[in-house]
């Protein structure tokens, strides 16, 4: 049995397969997750598993280069911003509209579901390779 990191099957499954520049969305409870792409779904009640608390998990095993966001983000839920910027520090934030979120997230490896209900909750993390990014 697995004793650290990321103990959920299919989530430890895609980070491990995960390329340089492959993404991975994670999500709060209300982003449409489009037909065909993979979908993890931790949810479990409003609130948990929190954003940040799923984020925090899969910043100690993915190596992430660049995030991509909504730009309605920043005027929402400046509170998203802070907390990206705490967990990936240094690593670039690109903001794109809501709209252009949803069609660039149906080309993640997968879209990990969390039960998040902070409107914005929403990142595209863009993996790198070692020694790149933050780890």
């Amino acid at each position: 049995m697995k004793k650290t990191g990321v103990i959920n099957h299919d989530l430890s499954d895609v980070i491990a397969s995960m390329g340089h520049t492959d993404m991975l969305t994670v999500c709060d409870a209300g982003l449409p997750i489009p037909l065909g792409t993979r979908r993890i779904d931790l949810a479990l009640c409003k609130g948990q598993p929190s954003f940040a608390d799923t984020l925090k998990v899969i910043a100690q095993e993915l190596e992430v280069e660049r995030m991509i966001v909504a730009k309605e983000m920043y005027e929402s839920s400046p509170q998203v911003e802070a907390l990206l910027r705490e967990v990936f520090p240094g690593i670039e934030i690109q903001a794109v509209w809501h709209t252009e979120f949803k069609s660039m997230s149906a080309h993640s490896k997968a879209i990990v579901r969390t039960g998040e209900f902070v409107p914005y909750s929403n990142v595209i993390l863009v993996s790198g390779t070692w020694g790149f990014g933050k780890g």
